[in-house]
């Protein structure tokens, strides 16, 4: 496995997974979390978060059943606004996730009256960023994830 699979993978799972808005393809867990599962070519993610409203969860890639990279992510709809709009919006700019940092959406996006807005450091090996969506001058929504390649140095 190298990263440039890694990272074909991660947008060809994106495309099969919460950015496709079909929650019918989502099970929900006995724990009250949400799974989305994907796979192709070897690979397997597994995205389990929870929520709702605010939300947080874990996307782990395996490849041949071995972990190889992980996502940690959290957000939250600012107090006093309608979390419906606000989750289309987010849903659209994931579904533009960018090829050569296939992290979350791209840098930018506008949607209507909102912007989308994402911000990270580092890359594929290991990053961390911050998103957001702006309404005119204010902040309705705010997210941070954390991340990178697992298990990859052996003894």
């Amino acid at each position: 496995m190298d990263v440039t699979q890694l990272k074909q993978f991660l947008i060809d799972a994106n495309k099969a997974g919460y950015a496709t808005g079909k929650e019918d393809m989502w099970t929900k867990e006995a724990d009250n979390s949400t799974t989305i599962t994907f796979e192709k070519d070897g690979f397997r993610m597994i995205d389990n978060f929870y929520g709702g409203e605010p939300y947080g969860g874990r996307m782990t890639v395996f490849y041949e059943e071995k972990p190889v990279w992980i996502m940690v992510y959290y957000g939250w709809v600012v107090e006093g606004n309608e979390f419906g709009p606000v989750y289309e919006v987010l849903q659209h700019a994931l579904a533009k996730m960018p090829a050569d940092s296939p992290l979350r959406g791209p840098h930018s996006y506008t949607e209507g009256e909102f912007e989308y807005i994402n911000f990270w450091e580092g890359d594929m090996v290991r990053f961390m960023g911050e998103e957001q969506i702006v309404k005119g001058e204010d902040s309705v929504y705010k997210a941070t994830y954390v991340g990178g390649l697992v298990d990859i140095v052996k003894e």
